[in-house]
């Protein structure tokens, strides 16, 4: 079975150089069609070898044993997070290119399939980095995710905010990415190695009976900075918003429902496998490091999400806030953090993808996704999307029976303290945001804002389809509703939350897995959080007043410029935050 793990990067790459071969040649239909089922194959490979991950799988790529310890080929990983992820990527995938099914214009006949052997790529490359067991191969699949997601983000090429959000959306992240290249040669320099346990041994071997020094430190920093970068922690997040404001309404569900997670997983995987022992970074320092930068990003994603009108910009800052959660679970660092993380990622994804794909009915058929000028225009209109909004936000919130409410109940109580407020209060303000935009827009509640400076307004936003939609395809109705019902299903299954415990700490720490269920507290946070939400979407409506943003929040507004040097410079100064958080236990070492 484990000769199998390369096909879930093979396949995909395959299908899109056969849409690219022969696209012009083909039908519309016959290439869209091709692309659905190749990455519905891929998908049905992930889930069938995820179902056979326990004990978890290792293979070498083309037969490239280790000779004498030594290794020069391919190493790839078959636990069940890898896997996880892997099917993850690819379902959503599936769902973008359901959802996006005859969407777009005609495109040329030198373009036809163009849009689907893209997101087969960033399909594979997204299965590639998944399942990496080695570090360079793991930057290898890293570029390709970016480049393609570069291209993606750009695909209406005729319109200038494309192209800008793409060139940000670049440059920033191919920034990240050089920084993760140098960190890798450091530990290269320092063990010779490249499989990620490989390196983490020779770390081991080499530490001194001071523990890790200033190299280790910098090799850390420099791979983190690549990895946060994508996940889109503050300060290194400005990319996210500007590239979800413009790029196509399938390529946003997957930015934000698995590129970004992918980020925190590579936290996960790195820290776990390579820098976890002795030679590597105090436990102590990561848990400093992750908390801080964690805490600081749900706090700014969902202040900076409460303050947008622009439906998608709004959207991406509260991924911008989850992705803050889930680094807060796992920088403490115990199998509960883990555990709740991956269910909570879980069903983030579903809840996220689906509010996307709404978003993309709104624009489709209004040719808008600014909150106050769409308010009232979808009442007694597109009464299945408002539903699906108005859902969508409640399970943000975090309310039973989602899988983000349980995911963050167990997350909750690993973390314990005062970040249980902070999953609170993020999780209840970025859904209050959303559930305001279905009381303004689809209810037609309230009066109609007044402008504020500093404002993304969305008004000016071109439809993604032929023109404003008389009719919404059954495609971006059914594809939101099983996706909340898959966000549904990951907190109602039977046994699904211990399933993913054990697979996580096996792949983990190799010990006993922890228990992941419902629990009371876990239970009565959820509600609490859900309603705190509809009270603050209630006030902000009755009272459009409230939402405009206080003076203290107008410079947290105008750090998002649009300015790629401003972005630049911000990812310096977090990389140089994150190198102080964990230089204390270098120095005490």
């Amino acid at each position: 079975m484990h000769h199998l793990i390369p096909l879930l990067v093979a396949i995909p790459l395959l299908g899109a150089a056969l849409l690219v071969a022969t696209g012009r040649h083909l039908p519309r239909i016959a290439a869209e069609l091709t692309g659905f089922v190749v990455s519905a194959g891929t998908a049905a490979l992930a889930l069938i070898l995820l179902l056979n991950s326990a004990p978890p799988m290792v293979e070498w790529v083309g037969g490239w044993l280790p000779v004498d310890g030594e290794s020069v080929g391919i190493l790839v990983v078959g636990d069940g997070p890898a896997l996880g992820m892997a099917a993850l990527a690819s379902l959503l995938t599936l769902a973008a290119l359901a959802y996006s099914w005859r969407y777009f214009d005609e495109p040329p006949r030198d373009r036809t399939g163009s849009f689907t052997a893209l997101m087969l790529v960033f399909q594979g490359a997204m299965c590639g980095f998944a399942v990496a067991g080695d570090l360079f191969n793991a930057f290898v699949f890293f570029e390709l995710m970016s480049v393609v997601a570069y291209a993606l983000t750009g695909y209406r090429i005729d319109e200038a905010k494309a192209v800008q959000g793409a060139l940000t959306f670049g440059i920033v992240n191919s920034l990240g990415a050089y920084a993760m290249l140098m960190g890798i040669a450091l530990l290269y320099a320092r063990t010779g190695e490249l499989a990620m346990a490989k390196i983490g041994r020779g770390l081991d071997a080499a530490a001194g009976p001071g523990g890790p020094d200033a190299l280790v430190l910098a090799s850390f920093v420099l791979v983190l900075t690549g990895l946060l970068v994508k996940a889109a922690a503050v300060p290194f997040h400005f990319w996210l918003p500007d590239a979800h404001a413009v790029a196509p309404t399938p390529v946003c569900m997957l930015l934000s429902g698995v590129m970004v997670e992918l980020g925190a997983y590579g936290v996960w995987r790195v820290y776990g496998t390579v820098f976890a022992g002795p030679g590597g970074i105090p436990a102590a320092d990561l848990t400093r490091a992750l908390v801080t930068l964690g805490a600081l990003t749900a706090v700014t994603g969902a202040v900076m999400c409460w303050y947008q009108r622009h439906i998608k910009r709004l959207l991406a800052y509260s991924t911008v806030a989850h992705t803050g959660l889930f680094l807060v679970g796992l920088g403490v660092l115990t199998p509960e953090g883990d555990d709740g993380v991956a269910l909570y990622l879980l069903g983030h994804a579903g809840v996220k993808a689906a509010l996307f794909a709404c978003a993309g009915v709104l624009l489709d058929r209004f040719g808008s996704v600014d909150e106050h000028a769409l308010h009232g225009r979808a009442r007694g209109q597109l009464r299945a999307t408002a539903v699906m909004f108005a859902v969508g936000g409640l399970g943000l919130a975090g309310l039973p029976p989602f899988g983000t409410a349980l995911g963050k109940a167990i997350t909750e109580e690993a973390v314990g303290g005062p970040f249980t407020v902070v999953y609170v209060a993020a999780s209840a303000i970025t859904a209050g945001a959303v559930l305001r935009v279905t009381a303004r827009v689809f209810l037609g509640l309230g009066p109609r804002p007044g402008d504020a400076e500093y404002e993304t307004s969305g008004s000016d936003e071109e439809p993604e389809t032929s023109g404003p939609l008389r009719r919404i395809p059954d495609t971006m109705t059914i594809v939101p509703a099983v996706l909340l019902a898959a966000a549904l299903a990951v907190g109602l299954a039977p046994g699904f939350g211990a399933l993913v415990a054990r697979s996580v700490n096996e792949a983990g720490s190799g010990g006993a897995h922890a228990s992941a269920h419902w629990t009371l507290p876990g239970v009565l946070l959820g509600v609490a959080s859900a309603l705190l939400a509809l009270a603050l979407a209630g006030l902000a409506v009755s009272r459009p007043g409230w939402v405009a943003a206080p003076g203290w929040a107008a410079p947290l507004r105008r750090l998002q410029s649009g300015h790629v040097g401003d972005y630049v410079a911000w990812l310096l100064v977090g990389a140089t935050v994150l190198g102080a958080l964990a230089l204390p236990g270098i120095l005490g070492s």
